[in-house]
C-alpha cells in the first residue's frame, strides 16, 4: 500500500532525490574516464522500506533508499547509503559481475574504485550508528572520564572548571598516545561536522585547524550537496576513531556556540557588520588555541619525561585511512581582504578565557549532540 504524500513533502522528496542525483554525480567524477563513461547515471526514488535502507535494481536501473533513512538521518548517513548501492552499480555495469555473491569480490573491487569502506554485512548499518555502536563499547572507560571532567569544567568556580578542562584534555592525549603505542588496529569512521554550505566564513577553516591540531583527527573540506540551496556546495568532514571524532564533533559545536554568545553581547551596541564577526569569531578560536599550547607547554615543562610532550604526533594508521578515502587532495590558502584589529584582539582575550564544557542543562544538551555517543554511567 502506497503512503500517502502531500505537497510539502513531496516538495523535499524531489529536492533530496536531486540531491542524491547530485551526489551520484560527484562521486562518479572521481572515478577514471574509462570507468566514468561505463557507469550510467541511474534513476533515484525513495520508499517506505521496512528491512532495508536501500538497493540497487539491475532491472530498472535503479537506486532506491528508503524514507525513514533520508528523513531521520543526517546527510552523511544517507550518502554513505547511496555510495553502498552505487557499488553495487558499479559492480554490474563496469565490472560486469553478473553471479557473484552480493557483498563478493566484484563488489569490493567496485569499493575500492570509489574509496569507500567494503561493508560487508548482509545487514548494512548507517553510518551515525555505526559511531555510536563503537563509541558504546565498554573499552572507552578513559572517554567517559573524560566526559565527567567536561561536565565538571562547567562549574561556576573559574579556577576549578580551568583544572578540570586541562585534566579531559590530559586525558585525551594519554588515551591516543597509548594506542599509538600499542599500535593495534583502530577502527576510523569520517562524519560531517556543521553544516553544508556553498560559502564557509573564515571562522569554519580557523575552527577546522584547530580540530586537527589539537583533537587527534583529520579533516577536509568536502563536496556535500546543500539541501536549502538545492546545489553542491561544501562541508567540513573530520576522520578519525569514533572516540575522537565524537569529542572532536562536540568541541567544534560548542565553540560555534560560545562564539555566538559572546558576540551577541560584545556586539550588543556596537552594530558592527558581519565581517567584524569573523574578525571577532577568529580571534577566540586563536586565543583559546594560545590557551592550549600553553597548557601543553606547562605539562611538559613540570612533566619532562610526561608522554603527554608527544600530543602532536602522528597516528600512521590515520594517515594510511585518510589517504585511501582521498588519494588527491588540493591545499588551497586564503587571506582576509580586511580585518579590524581591535575586534580580532578583543575576540583573543575573550577566547583565552572559554571553557569546554559539558551542557549541563537539558535545554544545552540537545543542542550538542557528539558526547551523547558516549555511555552516561560506567564504574571506574
Amino acid at each position: 500500500m502506497a503512503t500517502k504524500t502531500y505537497p510539502a513533502q513531496e516538495k523535499l522528496e524531489r529536492r533530496i532525490l536531486h540531491g542524491l542525483a547530485c551526489e551520484w554525480e560527484a562521486m562518479r567524477n572521481t572515478l577514471e574516464p574509462a570507468f566514468q563513461n561505463l557507469l550510467r547515471k541511474p534513476l533515484f526514488s525513495l520508499r517506505d522500506l521496512k528491512t532495508i535502507w536501500g538497493y540497487w535494481s539491475k532491472d530498472r536501473k535503479e537506486i532506491c533508499l528508503s524514507r525513514s533513512l533520508v528523513f531521520n538521518y543526517p546527510w552523511d548517513s544517507v550518502r554513505d547509503v547511496l555510495y553502498h548501492e552505487m557499488a553495487h552499480q558499479l559492480s554490474v555495469q563496469v565490472l560486469g559481475d553478473s553471479q557473484s555473491p552480493p557483498h563478493g569480490p566484484y563488489f569490493k573491487k567496485a569499493c575500492n574504485l570509489l574509496h569507500i569502506q567494503p561493508m560487508t554485512s548482509a545487514r548494512y548499518v548507517p553510518l551515525h550508528d555505526r559511531l555510536l555502536r563503537a563509541s558504546a563499547s565498554n573499552r572507552d572507560r578513559i572517554m567517559i572520564r573524560v566526559k565527567k571532567l567536561l561536565a565538571l569544567a562547567g562549574s561556576n568556580n573559574r579556577h576549578e572548571a580551568q583544572i578540570a578542562m586541562m585534566k579531559a584534555h590530559q586525558l585525551i592525549a594519554k588515551y591516543n598516545i597509548t594506542l599509538l603505542e600499542k599500535d593495534g588496529n583502530r577502527n576510523f569512521v569520517s562524519i560531517f561536522v556543521g553544516k553544508s554550505a556553498l560559502r564557509h566564513p573564515r571562522e569554519n577553516y580557523f575552527l577546522a585547524n584547530l580540530l586537527c591540531d589539537y583533537y587527534f583527527v583529520q579533516g577536509l573540506w568536502v563536496s556535500a550537496y546543500v539541501l536549502e540551496k538545492g546545489k553542491m556546495g561544501r562541508v567540513l568532514e573530520i576522520s578519525g576513531t569514533p572516540e575522537n571524532i565524537a569529542i572532536a564533533g562536540y568541541v567544534h559545536d560548542f565553540i560555534q556556540q560560545y562564539i555566538s554568545g559572546q558576540w551577541l553581547a560584545y556586539n550588543k551596541k556596537k552594530r558592527l557588520n558581519r565581517y567584524r564577526r569573523t574578525d571577532f569569531a577568529v580571534g577566540v578560536i586563536e586565543g583559546f588555541r594560545r590557551k592550549l599550547k600553553s597548557q601543553m607547554n606547562n605539562t611538559s615543562r613540570s612533566r619532562p619525561d610526561s608522554r603527554l610532550a608527544l600530543i602532536k604526533r602522528p597516528d600512521p594508521l590515520l594517515e594510511q585511512y585518510f589517504a585511501y578515502r582521498y588519494p588527491h587532495t588540493v591545499t588551497v590558502k586564503k587571506s582576509a581582504s580586511s580585518v579590524d584589529k581591535a575586534v580580532l584582539r578583543d575576540g583573543k582575550k575573550i577566547g583565552t578565557k572559554m571553557v569546554i564544557a559539558k551542557a549541563i542543562t537539558e535545554k544545552e544538551s540537545t543542542k550538542i549532540r557528539y558526547l551523547n555517543y558516549f555511555p552516561s554511567s560506567s564504574k571506574d
